[in-house]
């Protein structure tokens, strides 16, 4: 049963990025979604609240697959590296969802999901929670972070995903990026 519903909501998904080739996702509605997959509104309503749960959920199979990429990589840098190709492939989709800042938004979806990611990557090294000024730190670098791939996303930023993946590693606060060292992920 779960399998039949993860394909109506992949082809959901297929759907709005077929509807985000010609409009940006605040003119995409649910009917044109439904009509591109050749389904109907119940179906759609039964898997997601709205057009931006479906961006949101289609963005966390996205970004855990992009995560497992990260995590593939023994530094912060690799991963990024790794990270960034794989928005790369996915560009349409991540230029399109950014660009919106209604309700439910994916930059702030993504923040969450990237600070919980470097969190626990953080915690699980240590074995001990973060600091209240050590999360200061890396929630201001994750916003950073976030609003920078979203500048390269759209193209307002030129760079390959090795020459971004450097540029975030630079812009680290000193103190986070020597906590990532002693923890040997920088």
């Amino acid at each position: 049963m779960d399998r039949t519903r993860d394909t109506m909501k992949y082809r959901l998904a297929e759907a709005m990025k077929h509807c985000m080739k010609t409009s940006p996702l605040e003119k995409i509605t649910v009917g044109a979604v439904v009509k591109q997959c050749g389904t109907t509104r119940q179906t759609f309503y039964r898997n997601f609240r709205d057009k931006y749960d479906l961006v949101n959920w289609y963005f966390d199979k996205i970004l855990l697959e992009s995560f497992e990429h990260m995590g593939e990589g023994r530094t912060i840098r690799e991963g990024l590296v790794n990270k960034f190709y794989y928005i790369q492939k996915e560009q349409l989709f991540f230029k399109t969802a950014f660009a919106n800042d209604d309700q439910n938004n994916l930059r702030e979806h993504d923040f969450h999901l990237i600070l919980e990611f470097y969190t626990e990557r953080i915690q699980g090294k240590t074995g001990r929670k973060i600091s209240d000024h050590l999360k200061f730190l890396l929630e201001m670098y994750c916003q950073g972070s976030i609003y920078m791939t979203v500048q390269w996303v759209s193209g307002k930023i030129k760079g390959s995903p090795e020459q971004m993946a450097d540029a975030l590693v630079d812009a680290m606060p000193a103190e986070l990026s020597e906590v990532f060292r002693k923890l040997e992920l920088l």
